[in-house]
């Protein structure tokens, strides 16, 4: 196999992931050649609707990895956090490089921080957890939601469509755009969506050879933090509706991994966090037994009332 087809999304974001993906194979194997091969998800679709009151699993990767199991594509290159934590049976995560930013930032008019935003300031964001997030910190924040690209986000706060927005840091530093951040969001008081950051390649499970290949570019700390996430949100049952921040951090120094995460109830009132640190050797042992914990003291009791917080969210906003 000299060629590979590449199947992503067609996104500015998304080929530019998958650009730097193709650099670093290209570099472990330069005889290669690489068609990239853009496919429309269900996700790209509907523009309007907001993005978690909608079936989150499979928005923004079903097409593509059938394409996989078609062979109309070898790989599929997505964003770890768009990926569910159960794919199909015949695919897997062949390989994660190295794991960017796990932070989110916030974009504001005349570059104020989040502390600084006057009263009733117009936050965007298209995310739940992001919002209860923002409402947790600034109960004084008006929270709407928002869709479109990164450069169109930017573009409606600096033409004061909104004060401010919260996206990733990964995807700006992706796309050169860290000059507009105004604030890092520090995880320890906003925690990051699982996965978020992360980049997975999907293969076939049966074509060990282009796995052995995919793997030469594999960070194994970042492999490790993201089955901590992965495991915990398949024990969790998280979802779009279910808003839920979770990150690990692994080291292969310390043989440990720390593991964080906060879930919320529907109204803002409660919060459930866990803090554990596990083997850097047994990473869904840590997730597992995080899940555990929180399952334990009232998880799913948070999960009720979710689908009609949204539901009054959408008749508010649409």
């Amino acid at each position: 196999m000299k060629e590979l087809r590449v199947g992503t999304r067609g996104s500015k974001l998304a080929i530019a992931q998958t650009n730097i993906v193709l650099e670093s194979l290209s570099r472990v194997n330069p005889v290669f050649e690489y068609e990239i091969v853009k496919i429309v998800t269900s996700g790209d679709l509907d523009k309007q609707q907001a993005l978690f009151s909608m079936d989150r699993k499979g928005l923004f990767e079903k097409e593509i990895n059938e394409a996989v199991l078609n062979d109309e594509v070898d790989i599929a290159i997505h964003s770890i956090k768009d990926v569910p934590s159960k794919l199909n049976e015949n695919l897997t995560i062949s390989s994660i490089p190295r794991r960017e930013s796990i932070n989110d930032v916030l974009i504001s008019k005349r570059k104020r921080k989040l502390i600084d935003l006057p009263s009733n300031s117009v936050i965007g964001t298209s995310s739940l957890r992001r919002a209860i997030q923002l409402i947790n910190l600034r109960k004084d924040l008006i929270v709407k939601p928002i869709r479109g690209n990164i450069d169109t986000r930017i573009d409606k706060t600096l033409k004061g469509d909104y004060d401010g927005i919260i996206l990733a840091e990964a995807g700006l530093k992706r796309l050169r755009k860290l000059n507009v951040i105004s604030q890092r969001l520090e995880i320890t008081e906003f925690l990051p969506a699982p996965g978020q950051g992360a980049l997975g390649i999907v293969s076939k499970k049966n074509n060990k050879t282009l796995i052995n290949f995919l793997k030469k570019i594999e960070d194994e700390p970042s492999r490790k933090s993201i089955e901590v996430e992965r495991t915990f949100i398949s024990r969790i049952e998280g979802g779009c509706r279910f808003p839920i921040g979770a990150c690990a951090i692994a080291s292969k120094k310390n043989n440990s991994i720390r593991f964080f995460s906060k879930i919320f109830s529907s109204n803002g009132s409660e919060q459930l966090f866990v803090k554990k640190i596990g083997s850097y050797d047994f990473p869904k042992r840590l997730g597992n037994i995080s899940a555990k914990y929180l399952l334990r003291n009232g998880a799913a009791r948070f999960a009720q009332g979710w689908d009609k917080a949204v539901d009054e969210w959408n008749k508010k906003n649409y």
